[in-house]
């Protein structure tokens, strides 16, 4: 199946689907590599009863699930190809409807402008807000470095072209949600219990 194919099957199963007439709360997390934004939703999740969605995850799973949509990813993947936006936004809607909740965290989404707009488009809503993890490149760097669990891009150069995808790909997408008043930005350099009693903070 080609590329234009598979944009077009996930707006099929997305048409209709849209969550406008929902009551559905969504908040998009964004935040550099190391930000801490795993560790953070865990804590989100565990007192504010929230679903956490990896778009990353998502994917994967798909993949590991051997289905056709799986298959073609993968190979997109393989071949140095960007998964379709409509694509992802149709594993989170799918997740979403399965959740039986209607709290989401949607934890490194959207990536860029392209999957704001397939977002709001195919879901027909906005996050309620943006949790944006601003956190010291060096910082993230050191704590990327300690954490090394066994992930071959955490290595030096790799860790700095990931700062690098980040700040052209997903500050725009930021900038233009700040401009709705929607981010809420909490300083992610200290230590985790701090960073959640900021949190906690936003949420309550």
């Amino acid at each position: 199946m080609r590329m234009g194919t598979i944009a077009d099957a996930a707006n099929k199963e997305a048409s209709g689907s849209s969550l406008a007439n929902e009551k559905v709360t969504v908040v998009f997390v964004l935040g550099g590599p190391g930000s801490g934004k795993g560790t953070q939703c865990a804590n989100i999740v565990q007192h504010f009863r929230y679903t956490h969605l990896s778009a990353g995850d998502l994917l994967r799973e798909e993949i590991k699930s051997g289905s056709g949509n799986g298959t073609m990813i993968q190979t997109m993947i393989k071949d140095g190809k960007i998964v379709p936006s409509e694509v992802t936004v149709m594993l989170l809607l799918r997740a979403m409807r399965e959740s039986g909740n209607d709290k989401f965290l949607i934890d490194g989404f959207p990536r860029n402008e392209e999957n704001r707009v397939a977002f709001e488009a195919v879901i027909n809503i906005e996050p309620a807000f943006v949790l944006y993890f601003d956190c010291p490149e060096d910082e993230m760097e050191r704590r990327l470095l300690k954490r090394n669990q066994g992930r071959e891009d955490d290595n030096i150069v790799t860790i700095r072209k990931r700062f690098k995808v980040f700040m052209e790909s997903s500050l725009p997408v930021i900038e233009y949600y700040n401009s709705k008043g929607k981010v809420c930005k909490i300083d992610a350099g200290k230590p985790a219990e701090e960073v959640f009693e900021a949190v906690k903070a936003v949420f309550a």
